[in-house]
């Protein structure tokens, strides 16, 4: 569910009560905006934060907005990117919906616009056969475009967007015409630094972005507080038969996680053989949820250990060989060791990791 229906609600609520003055094409003002990402009150209405983290990333996050420059949200994956994104646009425009995904199959028709063949055949190039990408929608309207991952798209794809992001134009030759975008529009781009290699950005291309880099959590607590939040709404959104994970299996899965990440137990005591992939705060949200989904339509409804560790295993082992002997090692080495809140689990995890 976008993010403007879920919390259509809050989104009233701060229209009713904000005063300030209102951008040209915004639904809110700038510390509305504000107020709706970090949270707050709106008259007598709680507004849920939408982004745990530092506040003054999101404040010049919305400032950018605010002028002719593009924004991008660079981090490690589990940085809330995408999250902040989408929750930005649907407080700005009320329409997080014109979002490009990049990939490797990711062409300019994708970023510019594309052709009705049928009709243009039939035709010839006209307004009816053009088909519009989502630049060239927010564009017509004055809005936010999303485009994600940018650095999977090749860089014929990354021109088309420097050319974009620098005249405000998209030119139409088969039609005789330039499309110029209305005041207010941006765009909201995300990248990811696992990625860097890929399609390494342009420096031509930075430089019409402000760049803010999105730490990952830097405490247990924060981490916990993120995971719970989100797991909560993503299961109401899917109206999952199951009661919330309590507060001690969060605890535990966040624990896991930070340590496989860091190398290192949380104490500082014993290294950890890290695993290949990405055990990010994504990851932990996802795993969690789903098992949610095992215990509500396989068991009881209350999230156990048994539906926990083969979330975990999935979450953690991505190269067979590799990954098993990490997972394995920090079973017998960290978690068999812990006593007894954790036997359970450990037992759950030893039984499925064979």
């Amino acid at each position: 569910m976008p993010a403007e229906k879920l919390y259509a609600k809050e989104l009233a609520a701060l229209r009713e009560a904000d005063k300030d003055a209102r951008p040209a094409g915004w639904q809110l003002s700038p510390k509305a905006v504000l107020t709706y990402i970090t949270g707050g009150k709106a008259g007598d209405a709680i507004i849920t934060p939408k982004y745990i983290g530092n506040k003054r990333l999101v404040e010049m996050a919305i400032a950018t907005l605010l002028t002719d420059r593009a924004l991008l949200l660079i981090g490690e994956p589990g940085t809330a990117k995408s999250w902040l994104s989408e929750n930005l646009t649907a407080a700005i425009h009320g329409d997080s919906s014109k979002v490009i995904q990049g990939t490797a199959g990711t062409t300019e028709e994708h970023v510019r616009y594309s052709w009705n063949y049928a009709l243009l055949l039939a035709q010839g190039p006209t307004e009816q056969a053009l088909i519009r990408s989502p630049i060239f929608r927010a564009m017509e309207c004055g809005g936010i475009a999303r485009f994600e991952e940018i650095s999977r798209c090749a860089s014929e794809v990354q021109d088309a967007l420097i050319s974009i992001l620098s005249e405000k134009a998209i030119a139409i030759p088969e039609l005789n015409r330039e499309m110029a975008a209305e005041r207010g529009f941006s765009i909201i781009g995300t990248a990811n630094t696992r990625d860097r290699g890929v399609n390494e950005m342009s420096a031509a291309l930075k430089r019409r972005f402000n760049i803010i880099v999105l730490p990952a959590p830097s405490s247990l607590e924060m981490e916990i507080d993120i995971v719970r939040r989100r797991v909560g709404e993503i299961s109401a959104s899917y109206q999952l038969r199951a009661s919330q994970p309590d507060e001690e299996t969060v605890r535990k899965v966040v624990t896991i996680f930070r340590e496989l990440r860091s190398g290192l137990t949380l104490d500082g005591k014993e290294k950890v053989k890290a695993p290949t992939g990405v055990i990010s705060t994504a990851e932990a949200i996802s795993l969690l949820t789903g098992s949610m989904a095992l215990a509500g339509s396989f068991g009881d409804g209350k999230v156990s250990d048994e539906d926990v560790a083969a979330g975990l295993q999935g979450a953690i082992v991505k190269d067979e060989e590799k990954d098993q002997a990490a997972w394995k090692e920090y079973l017998e080495n960290v978690m068999k060791k812990r006593g007894a809140s954790w036997r359970s689990l450990y037992g759950a995890c030893s039984e499925i990791n064979g």
